[in-house]
């Protein structure tokens, strides 16, 4: 089982902004998904923790050594697929691994070859091996990258906004791929997409401003606003007025007519029981933390 402890971990940029403001987190292998809005401090916090930028105070530790003070023992553990995977022009998807595969350390040619193959069989793109990746669909072009990452045999991936722009065919296969790879290592899904984290993750937490303002499983989480969240339809223009009454957690169009989710302790007047979602609970927490 590999860990990664966070602890009471700080950034602060030299024009006093705190990127990163005292988060204690621990995660274990599965999915542990990260969810903020843009801006929140998940890119702040992903890049402290692969080592590329060393922290204001705190501390990182996997498997119990300390990734601040030994930043090459976690990046040769380390496997990461970024938002936007540029490659090189007029390069196959064999001779685009195998050039990263030199460079992550795997030097024996055998074991190289062997790895390869297995990757692109895992993300189903063997037959298109000797494709030019730059030729790829937007959903190859993210199982190539999990290919990449998971290069070296990697205890710990970190995926940055991975279903941006997939249609959904290709993210429900993406969805898949990464449920499957995350059993025995730690997956860490930064994202903006409550979706995602709903689907895929067994923990998580929100974050914003570099604060951690929860921590826990996506469904124990919905379970807090049980019997608190009511909804009602009501006119465009009344929506300022009710969000002067009430706790309102979101508003939406359905059908052209806009309904409010509020949240409750009692029931108030005019408004129906509404089973909470993970959308509720998250705009929720952000309302909170304002």
């Amino acid at each position: 089982m590999n860990t990664l402890s966070i602890q009471n971990l700080s950034l602060v940029y030299n024009n006093k902004v705190k990127a990163i403001d005292d988060i204690s987190l621990e995660i274990k292998d599965g999915m542990f998904g990260l969810l903020g809005p843009n801006g929140a401090g998940k890119s702040s916090l992903m890049k402290t923790i692969v080592g590329l930028q060393k922290p204001s105070s705190g501390n990182i530790f996997f498997n119990g050594i300390s990734a601040v003070e030994n930043p090459d023992f976690l990046r040769k553990q380390l496997g990461f697929l970024p938002q936007d995977f540029n490659v090189y022009p007029k390069v196959t998807a064999w001779q685009l691994l195998e050039h990263l595969a030199v460079l992550k350390g795997v030097t024996n040619s055998k074991k190289r070859k062997e790895q390869i193959n297995n990757l692109l069989q895992k993300v189903n793109l063997y037959d298109k091996k000797d494709n030019e990746v730059r030729t790829f669909s937007g959903g190859m072009k993210q199982r190539f990258g999990v290919a990449q990452a998971l290069l070296g045999s990697p205890k710990l991936i970190i995926v940055d906004e991975p279903t941006a722009g997939l249609d959904p065919e290709e993210r429900n296969r993406f969805n898949a791929l990464l449920t499957e790879i995350s059993r025995d290592i730690i997956v860490i899904l930064s994202t903006h997409l409550v979706e995602d984290v709903r689907n895929l993750c067994s923990n998580m937490a929100v974050i914003r401003n570099g604060k951690l303002l929860c921590l826990g499983s996506p469904s124990e989480l919905t379970a807090s606003l049980k019997g608190k969240t009511w909804t009602r339809s009501i006119l465009k223009s009344e929506l300022q007025r009710f969000q002067l009454e009430y706790q309102v957690i979101s508003y939406q169009f359905i059908e052209r007519q806009m309904f409010i989710t509020i949240f409750s302790e009692e029931e108030p007047k005019g408004f129906n029981s509404l089973e909470p979602t993970m959308e509720h609970f998250y705009f929720f927490t952000l309302n909170q933390n304002k």
